[in-house]
C-alpha cells in the first residue's frame, strides 16, 4: 500500500513547516489529487491518521479534492476530461498526440495551524508542494 508511503511524505512536509514557523498543532491539510496519480483517497485517509499519531498534526483531519485528468490533442487543440482508465486518444481526429494536462497532481494545498482564524480570507495556510 504505497498510500502510507504518500501520508508520511505529507506529515514530514507539514511537520517541517510546522517546526519552522513554530506552530504547535495543524486542524487540517488539504491535499489535491489527480485521478491519474495512483492514490485512492479513502486509503491515503486510513494511513494519514496512522501516519499523524505522535507528531504535531495528530488530531488533524485530511480534506482531499479530486482533479480530474484532462489531456488535450497536439494537432487539433481539443481538450477532454480522460476518465479512468485513461483515454488518450482525441474524438475529433483521432490523434494520439496527446499531453495530459490534468491528473497526476499530489499537492499538499493548504495548512491551516491551530491557532490562526477560520475566517474567510484570512491567511490560515500555508501551501505546500508534494511531488
Amino acid at each position: 500500500m504505497h498510500e502510507m508511503s504518500v501520508a508520511l511524505a505529507v506529515v514530514d512536509q507539514v511537520e517541517r513547516a510546522a517546526t519552522s514557523r513554530g506552530a504547535h498543532g495543524v486542524r487540517h491539510v488539504r491535499v489535491d489529487i489527480g485521478e491519474l496519480a495512483g492514490v485512492v483517497p479513502d486509503a491515503l485517509g486510513f494511513c494519514f491518521e496512522l501516519a499523524c499519531a505522535g507528531t504535531v498534526l495528530e488530531g488533524c483531519e485530511l480534506v482531499t479534492r479530486p482533479i480530474a485528468g484532462r489531456a488535450s490533442c497536439e494537432p487539433c487543440g481539443r481538450t477532454w476530461e480522460t476518465g479512468m482508465p485513461p483515454d488518450l486518444v482525441c474524438a475529433d481526429c483521432r490523434g494520439a498526440a496527446t499531453e495530459l494536462l490534468a491528473g497526476r497532481e499530489l499537492t499538499i494545498t493548504e495548512v491551516a495551524w491551530c491557532g490562526d482564524s477560520p475566517e474567510p480570507g484570512s491567511a490560515v495556510a500555508t501551501h505546500l508542494e508534494e511531488n
